[in-house]
């Protein structure tokens, strides 16, 4: 019988929210992992049996907690972290790593990130939930692209919902339509250079309370959403077009190669070059 499931998922079309890999894992007592840093979100589910996780808060300060059978944990990007499983009681538990220009945004509003990473559902019920979405799209690695997003937008709503550190909902409807202009201009002019300032005069705001509410809202400033942005339209000209790095760097608001490189790589763990080497070669082997 198999204790263990691993699959990558494909696709770069996806830019709100995109799977990375995902799976699950019936432990050895003691097995673990780390430490190690993530470049995207990376959610546990306890299915299972108890662990240990050590990690360290946005100031760098170690944390350590004990998890078991229906807690789960996040993992943020650049977050340095350890776990484990539990000698006599190993656990077993399901994951999925995802990120995506709104990532931000709904982890926050799970309540949870790098000093709250502690995941407790307000009932059984809402964590069975979330523990069937994951382990639906961890079995189902054989469907489509856009059949996995759809249930990965299911088990984002389905933590949402259920965290007992949800943050409350705002009515901010007037907020919202300006976070949303921002972003619609952003998406027509990234390929240019842009200000903050430009970005506050289309939603008619001043540039400080702007910068307030879009990163209040979307859980990162203007100027890192909209790199987000450029380094996400950039991956999908490498996968499905056979442009130049060169020249899809400056398609993507990026004059300098050099400055495309480095961000790309910071960004994805990989210079561009080898990013699309290694993604071509998995769109072949598929």
């Amino acid at each position: 019988m198999d204790d263990f499931s691993f699959s990558i998922f494909p696709n770069e079309n996806f830019l709100d929210l995109r799977l990375y890999q995902y799976g699950w894992e019936q432990c050895a007592p003691l097995h673990s992992f780390g430490p190690f840093v993530r470049n995207h979100y990376l959610f546990h589910y306890v299915i299972s049996g108890r662990g240990h996780l050590d990690s360290a808060d946005q100031d760098g300060v170690d944390h350590e907690y004990e998890l078991q059978a229906g807690q789960g944990f996040m993992i943020c990007p650049g977050q340095v972290n350890t776990y484990r499983a539990y000698e006599k009681d190993p656990w077993k538990y399901v994951w999925l790593e995802f990120d995506g220009l709104r990532a931000a945004e709904f982890v926050d509003s799970a309540g949870l990130g790098m000093s709250q990473p502690i995941y407790v559902p307000q009932s059984s019920a809402q964590g069975d939930a979330v523990r069937n979405t994951m382990l639906y799209i961890a079995d189902h690695s054989d469907a489509s692209a856009l059949h996995l997003v759809g249930h990965l937008c299911i088990f984002m709503d389905g933590l949402i919902q259920s965290s007992s550190t949800r943050k409350e909902l705002r009515g901010g409807q007037l907020r919202d339509f300006y976070i949303q202009e921002a972003i619609t201009f952003m998406e027509q002019n990234y390929y240019r250079e842009l200000t903050v300032e430009e970005m506050a005069d289309v939603c008619k705001l001043n540039r400080s309370y702007f910068s307030k509410i879009f990163k209040d809202n979307m859980g990162c400033p203007p100027q890192e959403f909209l790199i987000r942005l450029r380094l996400s339209k950039a991956a999908d000209l490498m996968k499905n077009t056979n442009n130049s790095i060169g020249d899809i760097a400056a398609l993507c608001g990026y004059p300098n190669q050099l400055h495309f490189s480095r961000a790309f790589k910071k960004r994805y763990s990989f210079s561009p070059r080898e990013w699309r080497l290694q993604h071509q070669i998995q769109t072949k082997k598929r």
